[in-house]
């Protein structure tokens, strides 16, 4: 039986890195216990928003996408131990100081807020995350946290991210953008959801200067619709 590995793919890794950015898939889980393929849909949809988060870190930022070892949420072994692994391959590498961003789409999503107590996180983007009705693990004291839902979502509720993050934002600095039309997929208004989770990396990581959704939450617009 061949074992089943969380595996790393880099789209850029310069030498002396400010941060990192982990970008997590989504995916449903399969009959059994299924290995991750690259070429799956929910994985491909986390290419495109690499390469805009590369393009605006502009060499600063090591940008990786995991590959969990297994498809779904396996209760035995969750993407969070993914993304644990994730980030010891970054500490080893970089050192354990580099601030890093998690960005998780869908069950990623949930990965990336359950995952984010790590030390070395500085931020969570989560697009549209598939939450329970009650997410009792998420403790994410002093991070920063963007939430993205598009209101026509009918896979992961928009109500029950509304819920965590009214939650969150009691002790962590937390901003709310609802895609108007946006669907789960994140295929329709695409440049809202893969820019929000550029910019939102860049300026947490990086300070950089942002416009648009990110800008409007970082000065202190915290829940609104685009």
């Amino acid at each position: 039986m061949v074992e089943l590995r969380p595996r790393l793919v880099t789209t850029t890794a310069p030498a002396s890195p400010d941060g990192a950015v982990l970008l997590l898939h989504g995916g449903a889980a399969r009959r059994g216990t299924m290995r991750v393929s690259p070429t799956q849909l929910s994985v491909l949809r986390m290419v495109p928003i690499a390469a805009r988060v590369a393009l605006a870190a502009r060499g600063r930022l090591v940008v990786q996408r995991l590959l969990n070892s297994r498809r779904g949420w396996d209760a035995h072994h969750t993407p969070v131990r993914d993304v644990e692994w994730a980030l010891a391959q970054l500490a080893d590498r970089y050192g354990a100081d580099l601030p890093v961003c998690l960005v998780g789409h869908s069950l990623g999503g949930r990965a990336a807020l359950l995952a984010g107590r790590a030390p070395a996180v500085r931020s969570v983007v989560a697009l549209a995350p598939w939450l329970y009705p009650r997410e009792e693990q998420v403790g994410l004291r002093d991070k920063q946290v963007l939430f993205v839902h598009g209101d026509g979502d009918r896979v992961a509720s928009p109500s029950r991210s509304a819920g965590l993050a009214r939650d969150l934002e009691r002790t962590a600095d937390v901003g709310y953008v609802t895609v108007c039309g946006g669907s789960h997929a994140m295929l329709r208004r695409h440049s809202v959801f893969d820019g929000a989770a550029a910019d939102y990396t860049t300026a947490t990581l990086l300070g950089t200067e942002v416009g648009g959704p990110v800008a409007r939450v970082l000065s202190g617009d915290r829940w609104f619709e685009v």
